[in-house]
Order: C-alpha cells, then structure tokens, then sequence
C-alpha cells in the first residue's frame, strides 16, 4: 500500500511563501520584518497568526501546538545588544526556541500589499470600488478608499464600525458632524495620522484608522477635512489574521489558526456621566 501523504512544509518553505507575498523590499526602510527565529528545515503543520507577539500570544501558540507564529508588529523593531531571559523580549524568544516555534513578521509590507491588511479591514466594512490611499502602484499602496454599499450618517457609521470590528475597552469614537452624510470612506490599519492630508485630498467623506492625536486631528477638521474615525489599533488589523490565515491553508495546506486575545493596552473605558461645568 503506497503512502500518498503530503509531507508538511518546512519552515523555509513558509518562509519561501510569505516573502513572495509580501516582499521585504516592499516594508519601510526603518522596519524590520521576516524570519525573526526558527529552524528553517523544521515542518510546519499549524501556524497562529497574531497581531502581536506578546506573552500571551505564544502561550497561545505553544498550547495550539503550532510550529509557527504569523505576526503583523515586529517583536525586534530596534537593536538590541541582549536576548537575556530575564528582559521582556528576551523572555520572548527563549519561549519560542525551547518550544520549537518559529516566528515570522510582515508589517509594512503587508500594510502596503494587495491584497493586504487595508483591504482586510475594508472588506470587513463592506467597502466597494476599492483603490489606495497613497499609491505605490500596480493596486499596492497604504489604506484604501472604499464607497459603502449604503450611506449613512457620520452617527450611523460610526455604530456600524463598532458592530463590524472586534470588541475592545476603547471601542470607537469619531470626529465631525453626526448628521454628516458619508457615501465614500478611506481606512487604514493601524496609526494613520500621517495620512490626514491624503484622506482629504483623497474625496473621502470621512477616515477610519488608529491612534489620532489630538492636534492633528483637530487641525485636520478646522481645515475642512473629511470626519474622523478612530479605532483601537489591534482591531483594525485583527481582520488581516482572517485573510492572511485563509491563504495559508489554501496555499500552503497547514492548519492555520487565528488569535482573537485583545492585545490592546488599554483595557478599560468609562464616561463621566457629571454634566456639570466647573470654573
């Protein structure tokens, strides 16, 4: 009786696939994405892809039984001169290797790609008619503009955002008019303020992303710029995991999974309900 099973693919193999999808050149020179650690000629047969590598995380990976995390943010953004176990990171990456789990990073390459993490987070909207933000080309480039499938107000827009992304303490909030009529949307996973001014150059009537600051953003709106959405950071990139997860088991035939554990900091949100106004 002759075996046909199909050997998993090695760790290189992933590897192989993921830098073709997402090419390192694509990524900000200041990023640093790819293979972060792993034995390359180890087989991979379950992959958990997170938005953050974090303790929690590989826990996670590690009681999975995964031989590799997919992540979106670098666990080694800057130099560092020591991995020792007793540091935050350190402790990280002697985790990973005493439990054989490899760890792979895109980050601004698959913010930039296409399909990539902006249309994962447009898709999640319902957005149509898609086309980048900043264009790099050939349909790549930062955030997407997106027409919605019906308008809504400013109000409207923003409770459909919370209903469609994941949960979390800092929910969402938005900037503008509430009784704003927005037809065309621009997002952008993760911190966006950089890119106020191509929203407002882009027709959008209003900007989804994370992190806005207050200056800009309130410099933004004096300006005449389309509203504001503003997300928790983790949740408008946790509907990457879905699309990113999806073409590895189809392409790669590994079982894929996808970390839904909230790795936003912040963890709790309260409204004062004092109405008054004190000198």
């Amino acid at each position: 009786m002759t075996d046909t099973a199909v050997a998993p693919p090695t760790v290189r193999e992933v590897v192989a696939a993921l830098d073709a999808r997402y090419p390192r050149a694509w990524a900000e020179q200041w990023d640093r994405v790819g293979l972060v650690l792993g034995d390359l000629d180890l087989p991979v047969r379950t992959v958990l892809c997170v938005v953050d590598c974090v303790p929690e995380t590989v826990e996670e990976a590690v009681a999975a039984g995964a031989d590799m995390i997919v992540a979106h943010h670098p666990l080694l953004l800057k130099g560092v001169s020591s991995v020792a176990p007793d540091t935050f990171k350190g402790r990280i990456v002697h985790r990973l290797i005493k439990a054989d789990v490899a760890l792979y990073v895109a980050h601004t390459n698959a913010d930039v790609a296409n399909p990539g993490v902006s249309d994962a987070l447009a898709d999640r909207l319902g957005l149509t008619t898609l086309r980048p933000l900043v264009d790099h080309g050939e349909g790549r480039g930062i955030g997407r503009v997106g027409e919605l499938t019906t308008p809504l107000t400013l109000a409207e827009l923003t409770a459909f955002v919370a209903e469609k992304l994941p949960p979390t303490a800092a929910g969402v909030r938005a900037a503008g008019d509430p009784d704003s009529l927005i037809r065309t949307l621009a997002v952008s996973g993760g911190a966006g303020d950089s890119f106020l001014r191509d929203a407002a150059g882009a027709g959008a009537d209003a900007y989804l992303c994370a992190d806005l600051r207050h200056h800009p953003a309130s410099e933004h709106l004096a300006a005449g710029g389309p509203a504001l959405i503003d997300v928790a950071h983790w949740a408008s990139e946790r509907p990457w995991l879905d699309e990113v997860g999806a073409w590895l088991r189809e392409q790669l035939g590994v079982r894929a999974l996808v970390s839904d554990l909230d790795t936003d900091p912040w963890t709790v949100h309260s409204v004062s309900s004092n109405k008054e106004i004190h000198p």
